[in-house]
């Protein structure tokens, strides 16, 4: 008996969710409303995708492993996208200093636009036999609160009409109407959190001058503990010799909209690197925001009772600050936490939806954890004040970067657990807790750690002197 599957979405969750399920399915129907492009182009329903995106290495090997025959990291490589190592690459200020740059090639991040990662994505999808993608809005699921057995949707002609499927997969994103839906079947009681900092997100695209095509990745990052408005830079290489800028500041400490004070606010961060860069290089597009930033999680897996034949993954559970990189990354082991459920079981296995959303809770749970912890601490953030147990551990991960500046064994660990390779149970163990009391080995660097190539590029466009 042939078995089919609907995912709600056509972005990079649902694809990965189409993925998982064409391995065990007959039929994978996605179902999209917007009209997507045929190439990396950007589109009406991810304004997101303009902004900087990083695919951590844990996110990279579960997109590796959902979609077989197909190396999306090779694609992506050959497209002119980067990889950037965490620990020797990447020039970062943290919150406790500049991180030295160490000779291990560890923690890979994956880097290009968001545009170009979507479509190497929908490209291998849908070249997968069983998977197609439809045109159309769902407005209702079907079925009960027992058991959803598919979904009702809006043609673009205005047309209703009833899909059925053994499984429903929301994938739709941010935006997604999953409580609503699930109301309208009787289940009522899935808990809500939102920690929102006020982040505002500036992006611009620059073309990379000549000769600083090998300057690395470059962030400023927010100091959370500073009691001020947050304010950070992430200068992004991506393909086409291009460089994505991102400004972000949390409520009060806001970038600007427009091309002339762009600069001058990368230029009043803590320290003014990327204001310098970026002030002798070519603007190629006008200067992008976004205000869709709070960290919003609803807790499908703590609702009393769940429908068999429902799940709901990526962003559609959560959305975080995506000055954090995690989204791409939550929405992929989410799709993993998918096909490891259907290798173990099936679809019409009693409870299986159940156990998918519980496990595709886990990722987020800790991408919530890392990002909300650090956004509770700016300034008139709405959502639950820091708790006294939220101060001790502020304490203790505060000492612990200020020690991994200055310890590789620290920084391989933080990285380890920032780019969700490992739990964070790690970071408490009892060597890295003496090294995190016994205090930084090494004194603190006075400025970015550039080779001496690097600090002739950044003289050379310096145009601030």
């Amino acid at each position: 008996m042939s078995s089919s599957a609907i995912v709600i979405g056509g972005g990079l969750a649902g694809m990965l969710a189409a993925a998982a399920l064409s391995q065990s399915v007959d039929e994978v129907t996605v179902l999209e409303r917007d009209t997507l492009p045929d190439g990396p182009q950007s589109r009406r329903g991810l304004p997101q995708g303009r902004h900087a995106h990083i695919l951590l290495p844990s996110g990279r090997e579960a997109i590796e492993r959902l979609i077989p025959g197909v190396s999306i990291r090779k694609r992506l490589l050959a497209a002119g996208g980067s990889e950037v190592s965490l620990t020797s690459s990447m020039v970062t200020l943290g919150p406790e200093g500049w991180f030295r740059r160490w000779r291990h090639d560890s923690h890979l991040l994956t880097t290009c636009s968001r545009d170009l990662l979507d479509w190497t994505v929908r490209e291998a999808v849908l070249g997968i036999a069983g998977v197609t993608l439809h045109s159309g809005n769902v407005v209702a699921l079907q079925g009960s609160g027992q058991h959803v057995t598919g979904v009702r949707i809006t043609a673009p002609d205005g047309q209703e009409s009833d899909l059925s499927a053994d499984l429903v997969v929301d994938a739709s994103g941010r935006g997604s109407r999953a409580p609503h839906w699930l109301a309208a079947l009787g289940i009522t009681d899935i808990p809500e959190s939102i920690v929102d900092s006020g982040l505002v997100y500036a992006s611009r695209l620059y073309r990379i001058p000549e000769g600083a095509e090998k300057f690395p990745t470059t962030q400023v990052t927010a100091d959370p503990f500073a009691s001020e408005p947050g304010r950070s830079a992430l200068l992004l290489p991506i393909e086409e010799g291009r460089w994505l800028v991102s400004l972000g500041g949390t409520r009060g400490g806001e970038p600007p909209a427009n091309a002339v004070d762009f600069v001058r606010f990368a230029l009043g961060l803590r320290h003014p690197i990327v204001g310098q860069l970026i002030s002798g290089a070519e603007p190629l597009s006008d200067v992008v925001i976004n205000r869709s930033t709070r960290n919003s999680r609803r807790y499908f897996e703590k609702a009393t009772t769940w429908p068999e034949g429902f799940v709901a993954l990526g962003d559609a559970i959560a959305t975080y600050n995506p000055v954090y990189g995690q989204g791409m990354t939550v929405a992929a082991l989410g799709a993993r936490a998918l096909h490891h459920e259907l290798c173990q079981t099936g679809i019409a296995a009693p409870g299986f939806a159940r156990r998918v959303q519980r496990a595709a809770a886990k990722p987020v749970e800790a991408a919530w954890t890392m990002s909300t912890s650090q956004d509770r601490w700016f300034p008139d953030v709405q959502g639950n004040p820091p708790t006294i147990a939220d101060r001790l551990l502020a304490r203790y991960t505060r000492r612990m970067t200020r020690v991994a500046t200055s310890s590789y064994r620290v920084s391989n660990a933080m990285c380890a657990v920032t780019t969700m390779q490992e739990d964070a149970i790690r970071l408490v163990r009892p060597s890295l807790l003496l090294a995190t009391l016994a205090g930084p080995v090494l004194p603190a660097l006075s400025g970015p750690p550039l080779t001496q190539s690097e600090r002739a590029i950044l003289h050379t466009l310096d145009r601030t002197r």
